[in-house]
């Protein structure tokens, strides 16, 4: 087990599908900002800006740039990412799955909705991971997380974030989204510096408030998987969507695309 983890560690990820990690990225907050500064510079495709119009401040998402951004690439190899998602999700091997970059200018009142990743995806398992990470200290606009809902027997209904329409067309096979603060639901969330990180289950019912701060909330975030996860068909197109992957209902995913980052066969 990594020296960052203990086996409290361990038991709460399993338990609540969240967890604090204290400094997991403390060494690589310059790399992170830098990637994020490049990112911004040059979106992708995927760059999208979540506010309505007249919405105060600017909030700035984007994803799959590990690639094209050398600092990302510094942070995925050299940080100890990889052998602490193995020893969360319990797995021999740890792939990346992507990464994402979210950003609340000083005064951005909208809100992050709560929503679970899982559903937007394309992949299956109960070995999954992400890694959330400000580099700027955070408080009231931290991430929040339902304890326990990686659980739940119904994934909760996806919906994009501007429009607020369904994301697939099958509503019936989802729960409503709830409201954790009015349904007394128990809600982890942590005062974070830069470089701390929260690590929840790609299951996990989660959100965050808007930045009504005068300081800026920078935030980068990888998703990786386990021996678990496999490819899953969806009833429509999955956000990232990663055209012609070619890959089909069952298969693990392929790893020239979704590369191994950490394996304990290989001692690395």
């Amino acid at each position: 087990m990594h020296d960052l983890l203990t086996e409290e560690h361990i038991v709460s990820y399993a338990r609540d599908g969240a967890v604090f990690i204290k400094g997991l990225f403390a060494d690589h907050v310059d790399d992170i900002k830098k990637g994020i500064a490049l990112n911004m510079a040059n979106p992708s495709e995927y760059a999208a800006e979540n506010l309505k119009p007249g919405e105060a401040g600017r909030f700035f998402d984007d994803y799959c740039n590990w690639s094209r951004i050398l600092p990302f690439q510094d942070v995925i190899t050299h940080s100890p990412v990889g052998e602490v998602a193995a020893d969360l999700m319990q797995s021999h091997n740890v792939q990346l799955f992507h990464d994402h970059v979210l950003v609340k200018e000083a005064g951005t009142g909208k809100t992050t909705p709560w929503h679970q990743d899982s559903p937007y995806y394309f992949v299956d398992g109960e070995q999954t991971v992400s890694f959330w990470c400000p580099v700027d200290p955070v408080d009231a606009s931290t991430l929040r997380c339902v304890a326990g809902s990686h659980k739940w027997p119904r994934p909760v209904l996806p919906t994009r974030w501007l429009s607020e329409e369904n994301f697939y067309p099958d509503a019936d096979a989802y729960m409503p989204v709830p409201d954790p603060d009015n349904e007394g639901m128990s809600i982890l969330e942590w005062p974070m510096e830069p470089g701390d990180a929260v690590a929840f289950d790609f299951r996990m019912l989660h959100g965050t408030r808007g930045n009504k701060t005068q300081n800026r909330r920078r935030a980068f975030s990888l998703r990786l998987v386990g021996d678990d996860t496999r490819y899953i068909e969806r009833c429509g197109p999955t956000s990232p969507p990663f055209p012609g992957h070619g890959m089909e209902g069952g298969q693990r995913l392929r790893e020239d695309w979704f590369p191994i980052i950490y394996s304990r066969s290989a001692g690395s």
